[in-house]
């Protein structure tokens, strides 16, 4: 299940107000995202086309990838499938989960690196 409330914290960050839990089956785990939990949701680039067509959408599977990006439990392409999967659990279309799996694919490295340290 992919529901839980968020809070504006920053002009850019919300902040998860309840545990988010999410049964991944392309990682074969049960992931819990912490209250507290600080996210940005997608780090969709503001160029018009692209963020008409994937802005504000799958927020909530954003906030779990954004956490197992942030905690490391699976790898990066893991994380990634997640984040298609979380986003088709939630109702979005397929081929947008899929521009959006892309999207991390292309650009997600150096958010990922940045974390490693």
């Amino acid at each position: 299940m992919l529901d839980a409330d968020l809070i504006k914290d920053e002009p850019a960050t919300w902040r998860l107000n309840q545990p988010l839990v999410y049964q991944s089956d392309v990682a074969g785990q049960t992931f819990t995202v912490p209250a507290g939990f600080v996210t940005d949701l997608a780090s969709t680039p503001r160029i018009p086309v692209v963020y008409e067509i994937a802005g504000g959408v799958a927020n909530m599977a954003s906030v779990v990838h954004d956490f197992l990006y942030t905690a490391h439990p699976v790898t990066r392409d893991i994380a990634d499938a997640v984040l298609r999967e979380a986003s088709i659990a939630t109702g979005v279309p397929a081929w947008k989960a899929d521009l959006m799996y892309e999207g991390v694919r292309l650009f997600g490295a150096t958010h990922w690196s940045r974390i490693d340290g």
